[in-house]
């Protein structure tokens, strides 16, 4: 079997050991899922009449500010589930798993790639439940097929991007309980953007950080691309380029780390 190969079955071991975990112990994806859930339906249903007359007008009220919100809360729900990843991470490497690991005929890398795939494929479980329930209480997308396309390739890539962010995150904590609260500045960057309110309505010095902090082109981009909208050139460069930047400082992190131990 060549490296390649090798590299590919082992990944595939390990992405169904993970998967394992999420059916045996279905508490923490349960509450990764329910937390964006959650913030949409407190947003739209306790503050969302006011806020989306301000963004509607007299006649905007929740179902304006639901259309607004949905798209940034497609990003909480990425984040949601990139900090179950470096929680599971920080299992792995203090409970004595990876020791074992090391003493079989395995591809390394597996190992951290296994937990990736995992991951991703548990934010887009939560986005297509939030998208479910969005949809439930009257969010109305307009993308074409293409643009759905485009979205899904879009949102990919940002998980991809947070989720090697998160495994190096994890691969640093000296315990679980760190590892829980050091990807927590992820889950306030989506309020310090255009998620909840439009930047220009911030003070200067906030909007100035707000419009330049990676999630805000993240979110419009996934705005426009919902509602087939001219995806903004700066935005998309600005989306690609954060995303390999996170999964490429995650990655050297954790493979740094992994040789180290």
């Amino acid at each position: 079997m060549s490296t390649l190969a090798h590299s590919v079955s082992d990944t595939s071991t390990m992405l169904r050991r993970q998967l394992k975990h999420m059916l045996r112990y279905p508490s923490l994806t349960l509450m990764l899922v329910g937390m964006p859930v959650v913030f949409l339906l407190l947003f739209v249903y306790v503050f969302g009449g006011t806020i989306g007359d301000g963004l509607g007008g007299p006649t905007g009220g929740r179902e304006a500010y639901l259309t607004y919100l949905t798209p940034g809360m497609l990003l909480m729900a990425i984040v949601a589930a990139v900090q179950g990843t470096a929680i599971s991470v920080a299992m792995d490497m203090t409970e004595g798993i990876v020791d074992r690991f090391r003493t079989m005929s395995i591809a390394r890398v597996s190992v951290l790639t296994g937990h990736v795939i995992a991951s991703m494929i548990q934010s887009f479980l939560c986005m297509v439940v939030l998208m479910a329930v969005a949809v439930a209480i009257g969010f109305r997308p307009e993308a074409d097929a293409l643009g759905w396309l485009g979205l899904v390739g879009v949102l990919a890539l940002i998980s991809f991007g947070l989720t090697w962010l998160t495994v190096g995150l994890g691969m640093t904590a000296k315990t679980v309980e760190e590892a829980s609260n050091t990807p927590m500045p992820l889950m306030l960057l989506p309020f310090l953007g255009s998620a909840f309110v439009p930047t220009d309505s911030m003070p200067t010095a906030i909007q100035y950080f707000a419009d330049y902090q990676p999630f805000t082109p993240f979110i419009e981009v996934t705005r426009s691309l919902l509602f087939g909208n001219a995806v903004d050139g700066v935005n998309l460069a600005l989306t690609v380029a954060w995303s390999l930047a996170f999964a490429l400082i995650g990655y050297l992190v954790s493979k740094k780390k992994f040789n180290k131990r």
